[in-house]
This record gives structure tokens, C-alpha cells and sequence, in this order.
């Protein structure tokens, strides 16, 4: 694998017209020093940082120092933000550096937040913050190791610099990888300028690179990006992961998991679910997540009436709400370990459901202690009791649980392997998370941001020794809350 000065870049997004971005290159981080390097994101790329010195290396992974053949640009897009149309926005404190082609012909861009302002930084100072940093770079992981499509988070780079947020904090970049970076709020900038030829010059280009066989064939793409878009939030839906900004400028035109902030994984099972503490209407609530989704792609549908109808975009938004419901059927069913689709499953969820608002029962352990019943004995088992404090509650449910195995001959030792495998041991709780910020922020220890990379890489597997990390939030942790900052 080459170093870091040798990487193989084929910059096409920067061979688009200059509609589309601002030439520009980061502003150098002061004193950088390399806070996390992710191994598995480096393979991606088929990077090999051994060569390069950790001073070296950490410039080139902020942008002080331009990576051989990159050529940054910050991305042009608008977007609604909490329902609200904003004109223009943009990479304001971001920036792609290029794009690395591997051997396989896979292509990746290299994304850097945190870099310094550009031109659509609206008064800010383009930075990021240290912690909210270690929040998205173990969040990318967090989500690849549960198998939920997601931008991965290649290195954090801190420097002592003190910029203002809700408090003075450290400053630090986070570069980070995807296919594209190109937004719903992408079209919708382009689109509201009237500039219709320029956008069709972008769909050709998201079509041309992330979607062969769609040239030229745009409401069976939008209909693919529908159902892409559909079984990603079907994902978080099952996984209990509420993103916290569904912004159309955070919605990616690939359909994966991009720009974490005010995120969080459900713990107590609440349906409404809010993680960022200034969503006070509760527009991006755990629940609201499909319904929000889709009102984005009818948005998006109507940035792309100049190369369809809106009747052939309406028709290709149709094809949401049963990919919605076939992936999240799908989803939860392996949870439960079911191996068959049937029509009394969706009042079986519903008790469930129930039964865990009720009792506050966290979400995740839950479904990894009911691997543990046996259809023999029907019997509530000590994990199952370590959750659920109402006995006469949880044998209600899990005698419907067990009828509905039964009905499809489901043998014990099959169905737990199969639920071993598909409901994680750990999740990035959220006092996890503060743990390893508080480490890097106060001591200059950044030993926990690896250690938790290391958990969440192998979600459902139980790591000796690490009991702790399944627990729910300590004292001191259960008043966290996060904001957009986070």
C-alpha cells in the first residue's frame, strides 16, 4: 500500500465547472496532533501511514499540508433546515480534498471538516470542536459494525487552539470517507437558482458515478434513490438510532448516514425519542424519522422537475413506504428471530413495543437477553428478568412470542444463533461516548477513542473484560444532552 504522499486520486467532482464548488484550501491547523488514526478506513483507500512520520501525517490529514494530487474545494448546496428553506449553505467549514481511486476501481472522497472557512461559512469560523469530532469518527464506526450503510471516519486531529462554542473547547478536524458527498440540498441550491442545466450536469454526474445502468433514465434513479433512502432509515429504525438533524443538506443522494451531530442510540425504548436538545418541537423524533425522510425526497423531487414530471416523481416516492416496510419487517424480524413473514407480526411488535415504553426497558439489551429464551420451557429467564421488572407483563408478551415461534417450528438452538448475530452486545451509548471525550479533552488520553473503535467494530460478539460498556448510563452521565455542536 503507498503512503499518504502516493495515493491514487482521480479528482472528478473538481473537473465540474465552478457552479458547483469554491476552489480553496484549508486553513492550517496550529500545532496539529494526531488524536485517532482508523486502520480499516486506511484500507480503504489502501493507505499506509507507516511510512510518514506522525507530525507529517497530521498535517496532511488536516489540510495543513496539501496531500500530493488532492485539490480541495468546498461543495456548494442549500437546504430546509427544520422545515425551513435557506438558500444557500454549503461547506462552510468543510472541505473535499479530492478523491483516491484503489486498485479495485472503488473511488473515495476524501472529506475534511473543521478545515477553516470558506466562502459559504457565514461569519463562522470554520472549525470543529474536539469532542464533537470523537463523536462522529466512533459513530461512522459504530453504525459500519452494525452493518447500517454510513460515512467511515478515516482520522481526528486536535491542536491546543481554543475556539468559542457553548464554552471555550479544543479545536481538531475529522477526515472522513464516502463514494460522494453530493445532498438532497445539492439539486435543491441549483434548482432554485433556475440553473436547470446545471442541474442535470449533477444528476448526470451522481448517475454516471455512484448509479450505472440509470443514464438518463431519471425517475427510475430517483425511484432507486427512494428505496435506498427507505431502507437506511428502516435500518435506523430497528437499530434505535435517532440522527437528531434530518436536514435535507444532511440527506445523502446515496443513501447512507451522513453528518452526525445532536445523534443518538436509543437506550430506555421511547418512541419519541428526541437526541438533540434543541429540537424543542420534536421534528426529528425517533418516530418522526420515515415520515421526515419522505417529505425530503419530495423535496428533492421538486428540485428535479426540470428532468421529470411531477407526476413521475410522485410515482417514484410511491416506492418509500413499502421498501420502508418490507426492510424494517425484514429487520426486526431477524431481531426476534423469525424466520418467516406473517401477518400477526405486526401486532407481536406492537405488544412489544408497549411493553418496553411501559417498563423503559433499554432497547438494546432487550433483544440480546431474548436470545436467551427457550420455546421448551417458556420460562422468563434470569436475563430477561434483569430487564423487565413486571414478571406477569413479560410472560403475557413472550407466551404471544412463543406461540408465534411455535407456528413456524422454530428450534431453540437456530433461532439464538441467528439472534446472536443480528442484535449487538454494544451500542455507542452516549455516556460511552462522553467518556472517551472527557479522556481526550481533560487528560490528552486518547487510548478510549481506540478501545471503543475496537467494541464497536465486532458489535455482537461479547469482549472479555468490557461488561461495563453494555451498562446503562452512570449517574453522573444521565443528564447528557447534545446540541447541534455535538
Amino acid at each position: 500500500m503507498p503512503p499518504i504522499t502516493s495515493l491514487a486520486f482521480d479528482n472528478t467532482y473538481a473537473r465540474l465547472a465552478p457552479d458547483f464548488y469554491e476552489v480553496v484550501d484549508p486553513t492550517p491547523l496550529p500545532d496539529p496532533v494526531l488524536v485517532a488514526l482508523n486502520p480499516d478506513a486506511a484500507q480503504l483507500i489502501e493507505l499506509d501511514p507507516a511510512p510518514t512520520t506522525s507530525a507529517d501525517l497530521a498535517c496532511y490529514l488536516s489540510g495543513g499540508r496539501r496531500i500530493p494530487g488532492a485539490e480541495p474545494v468546498a461543495m456548494l448546496y442549500g437546504g430546509h433546515q427544520f422545515g425551513v428553506w435557506v438558500p444557500q449553505l454549503g461547506d462552510g467549514r468543510a472541505f473535499l480534498l479530492g478523491e483516491v481511486r484503489n486498485r479495485r476501481g472503488a473511488k473515495w472522497d476524501l472529506h475534511l471538516k473543521g478545515g477553516g472557512p470558506t466562502r459559504f461559512a457565514r461569519g463562522g469560523d470554520g472549525r470543529s470542536v474536539l469532542r464533537s469530532a470523537i463523536r462522529e469518527y466512533l459513530a461512522c464506526e459504530a453504525m459500519h459494525g452494525l452493518g447500517i450503510p454510513t460515512t467511515r471516519a478515516l482520522a481526528i486531529v486536535g491542536s491546543e487552539v481554543l475556539i468559542r462554542r457553548e464554552q471555550a473547547e479544543r479545536a481538531a478536524t475529522l477526515l472522513r470517507l464516502a463514494p460522494s458527498h453530493v445532498r438532497f440540498g445539492s439539486f435543491e441550491v441549483l434548482s432554485s437558482r433556475g440553473r436547470d442545466d446545471l442541474v442535470r450536469t449533477l444528476a448526470d454526474y451522481v448517475i454516471a458515478q455512484n448509479y450505472p445502468g440509470f443514464e438518463g433514465r431519471y425517475t427510475p434513479w430517483l425511484r432507486e434513490v427512494t428505496v435506498r433512502t427507505a431502507r437506511l432509515v428502516a435500518s435506523w429504525q430497528a437499530a434505535g438510532f435517532a440522527h437528531g438533524v434530518l436536514n435535507t443538506d444532511n440527506m445523502s443522494i446515496l443513501g447512507i448516514t451522513l453528518d452526525y451531530g445532536p445523534f443518538g442510540f436509543m437506550e430506555e425504548f421511547d418512541s419519541g425519542f428526541i437526541p438533540n436538545h434543541t429540537d424543542h418541537e420534536g421534528r426529528y423524533a425517533f418516530d418522526q424519522q420515515p415520515g421526515v425522510a419522505l417529505w425530503n425526497l419530495a423535496v428533492l423531487g421538486g428540485a428535479l422537475q426540470s428532468l421529470l414530471s411531477p407526476e413521475k416523481a410522485e410515482e417514484a416516492l410511491t416506492a418509500f413506504r413499502p421498501a420502508f416496510e418490507h426492510h424494517l419487517g425484514m429487520r426486526l424480524r431477524a431481531r426476534l428471530g423469525l424466520a418467516e413473514s406473517r401477518p400477526e407480526d405486526v401486532q407481536l411488535v406492537g405488544a412489544l413495543y408497549a411493553l418496553l415504553r411501559a417498563h423503559r426497558v433499554d432497547y438494546t439489551r432487550f433483544f440480546r437477553s431474548l436470545g436467551t429464551f427457550s420455546t421448551q420451557s417458556g420460562a422468563i429467564t434470569p436475563e430477561l428478568a434483569a430487564e423487565v421488572s413486571d414478571a406477569g407483563a413479560l410472560q403475557s408478551w413472550l407466551a404471544l412470542y412463543r406461540d408465534r415461534l411455535a407456528a413456524e417450528r422454530s428450534r431453540d438452538q437456530e433461532r439464538q444463533a441467528r439472534m446472536a448475530r443480528v442484535n449487538p452486545v454494544y451500542i455507542l451509548r452516549n455516556w460511552l461516548a462522553e467518556r472517551a471525550i472527557r479522556k481526550a479533552v481533560d487528560q490528552r488520553d486518547y487510548s478510549e477513542i481506540e478501545r471503543l473503535r475496537q467494541l464497536l467494530k465486532f458489535p455482537f460478539q461479547h469482549h472479555p473484560g468490557c461488561e461495563e460498556y453494555t451498562r446503562s448510563a452512570p449517574d453522573w452521565a444521565k443528564d447528557l444532552v447534545v446540541s447541534c455542536s455535538s
